[in-house]
């Protein structure tokens, strides 16, 4: 695992420098602490594995082990010491350590080590993605069940309630100009609530009970640019710059344009409210092996880390009116269309979320 984060935890300055060494040039990220206190305010910024003394200044390597997972829970702790006892590796394997190296240990032994722990760190990343999507597919079923009843439910109250507001509307126009705003204002009131019912109510379908796509081979750049026009003015009206770009002679991809439209419109909607006046969304294309990505970036503050695993889970928001539905939806069709949904953080400084969509064969 290139790039991973290994923390050095010990007192002899000369020993940390040459493991440093040795680890920069395997090209992990290190950090090193001297001392326990000084650990724990390094792991809090993360670590996949950590070096650990036995014997520290102000405590010792075993106790510290807990405390570290605390603040790393799928990070790994390997100890090492120049006193190796039966009693201390008892005490190591107690301590939930991966694993318990004698110093000085050879490098090849160490980045060995270092190795399996990090296969251990990826497995813990499975088995909470595993749980996760254990976790989607029940609210996915629940939320099939539950529209397979409300669906007649909720649907034609709205539609009769819908057409009795037409035909009030139209009694109340034939009244005299004077009286007509005072009551036509609470009817158009009561008439954008059941549009955003029924909005509601065809995202719990469509989501619940997608229907079957129809792969075909098309061009990303006019369905991008339809969605771009029809929330130009919106942009506009809140300020924000709406920009589009396009690597020349993109590739076609098997795609299915109204769902592509509907993905790309609710990415478009969300970079547009987390990103403030003044700001930048960006919607961009590029080919990238046997795939097109198709990206929209924001300049907003970006998604907090505590929720960066949930935002394409099934009715999970951070938005107070918001259904939870949007970015599973978007989730759902790059899903049906043999691609993948991802977030990242965006160059302009907010959220980049990309859409993996293979090329046409």
């Amino acid at each position: 695992m290139t790039g991973a984060r290994v923390l050095v935890v010990d007192d002899t300055a000369a020993l940390v420098e040459n493991l440093a060494e040795i680890l920069e040039a395997e090209g992990y990220q290190v950090k090193t602490a001297p001392s326990a206190a000084k650990a724990l305010d390094s792991a809090r910024s993360g670590f996949e594995v950590a070096l650990v003394d036995l014997r520290l200044p102000d405590g010792s390597g075993t106790s510290l082990v807990s405390r570290l997972k605390e603040l790393s829970p799928e990070g790994e702790v390997v100890l090492l010491t120049g006193y190796a006892t039966l009693e201390t590796a008892i005490a190591a394997v107690r301590s939930g350590a991966f694993a318990y190296l004698i110093k000085p240990c050879a490098t090849a032994e160490l980045l060995l080590t270092i190795e399996q722990a990090l296969r251990q760190v990826g497995l813990h990343a499975e088995k909470r993605e595993l749980s996760r999507r254990a976790l989607v597919a029940e609210k996915l079923a629940a939320v099939g069940t539950m529209t397979a009843g409300l669906s007649h439910e909720i649907r034609n109250p709205l539609n009769a309630a819908g057409l009795q507001l037409a035909v009030l509307e139209r009694r109340l126009r034939r009244l005299p100009e004077a009286d007509q705003p005072l009551l036509l204002e609470p009817v158009g009131l009561v008439r954008d609530e059941i549009r955003r019912l029924t909005r509601l109510l065809e995202e719990f379908l469509t989501f619940a009970r997608p229907r079957e796509l129809t792969l075909l081979p098309i061009v990303l750049a006019p369905i991008v640019e339809a969605v771009v026009a029809l929330f130009s003015k919106d942009a506009e009206r809140r300020q924000i710059s709406l920009e589009v770009m396009f690597e020349p002679a993109l590739p076609k991809i098997a795609g299915d344009r109204e769902r592509l439209q509907q993905a790309l419109m609710n990415l478009i909607l969300n970079a547009l409210d987390a990103t403030r006046s003044g700001g930048i969304v960006r919607v961009s294309s590029t080919a990238s092996g046997s795939d097109v990505l198709l990206a929209v970036d924001d300049s907003g503050p970006g998604v907090p880390a505590d929720v960066r695993d949930r935002v394409f889970e099934p009715f999970f928001t951070t938005k107070a009116a918001g259904t939870g539905l949007g970015l599973p939806m978007v989730h759902a069709i790059a899903a049906q269309h043999g691609g993948n949904a991802t977030l990242g953080t965006s160059p302009l400084g907010g959220a980049r979320f990309v859409l993996r969509l293979p090329k046409a064969s």
